[in-house]
């Protein structure tokens, strides 16, 4: 006679968190309702210039790419179009990417400037100097 090794399988007491989650909706399906996908950015104050770096690699800065500032926000907006002659995978995300920033204190809005260069739109605002200094609030006692 043989000797079978037989493995048994335990199931936890504690349901698996993915069957949990299984009611809830797809939230990545209503990206669309709240503007498209996010860009993703770095961004750093360097010798009075805000600067931002945006990520969104394969599209053409002329066509698919709308940089605005309105009221201190900095808005980026881009479309990546899918190219439908493909054949094979793709895990690239098509459709509308979206991404606003508030501007630092000081940032001149008539003079930003934006470049792109190996998928990394930069956009660079100068800070003016705070001309109003802060003023002081004497605390009284009660």
């Amino acid at each position: 006679m043989s000797d079978v090794a037989v493995q048994q399988h335990h199931r936890p007491s504690w349901p698996d968190f993915s069957e949990f989650f299984s009611g809830f909706p797809n939230w990545s399906n209503l990206r669309p309702m709240f503007g498209g996908h996010p860009i993703k950015v770095e961004d750093d104050i360097s010798e009075g210039v805000y600067e931002l770096h945006a990520e969104i690699p394969g599209i053409d800065p002329k066509k698919d790419v709308d940089v605005t500032v309105r009221d201190g926000v900095l808005t980026i907006k881009a479309e990546r179009s899918e190219k439908k002659e493909s054949h094979g995978r793709s895990e690239f995300t098509y459709g509308s990417f979206t991404r606003s920033v508030t501007l630092p204190a000081g940032a001149d809005e008539d003079a930003i400037k934006a470049s792109y260069d190996k998928g990394i739109l930069t956009v660079s605002v100068p800070l003016k100097e705070s001309e109003v200094p802060a003023k002081r609030v004497d605390v009284e006692a009660g």
